[in-house]
């Protein structure tokens, strides 16, 4: 996992302007909140932007539109958001970069371990094997709470 020095020093200050940018989505995701509104484009870090994509268009291509909804991989929680760290009064969230990205976070909570989250279960190892292939960690794997958290790691 990236340190804060060198997320700033590769990702630029949290919340930079200049440095986010938006992607078009390979599938339509449901907004996790509201589920009759859905998002075909995503905003986050330029750097980010082609792992992303190719994230969202392996799964695609893996799972089908129909199952990814089945699965509720479709169920978007968010990207950008400008914020410290729940329970930080100084460590920027990754999201203050657009790194990271938020999946399903009903079924995947910020407290739920791996075990009992919805992606710790086998029909999701592809998704979570996809975000590794691309760069990416997941909170709930490494860290066992947050499972809903994927974030660029290099």
């Amino acid at each position: 996992m990236l340190t804060d020095e060198q997320i700033i020093a590769k990702y630029g200050q949290p919340g930079d302007a200049d440095n986010l940018t938006i992607i078009d989505l390979p599938y339509p995701m449901r907004i996790a909140w509201d589920l009759t509104k859905t998002v075909k484009r995503m905003q986050c870090h330029k750097l980010a932007a082609e792992p992303f994509k190719a994230v969202f268009s392996d799964l695609l291509a893996h799972y089908g539109l129909p199952k990814l909804q089945e699965l509720g991989i479709d169920l978007f929680g968010g990207c950008v958001n400008v914020r410290l760290m729940r329970g930080s009064k100084t460590k920027w969230s990754r999201h203050s970069w657009g790194i990271a990205v938020d999946l399903d976070p009903a079924r995947n909570g910020l407290k739920t371990k791996w075990a009992s989250s919805q992606f710790g279960k086998p029909e999701y190892q592809f998704m979570v094997d996809t975000f590794y292939k691309h760069g990416f960690f997941s909170y709930g794997k490494e860290r066992n709470f947050d499972a809903m958290h994927f974030e660029l790691n290099h």
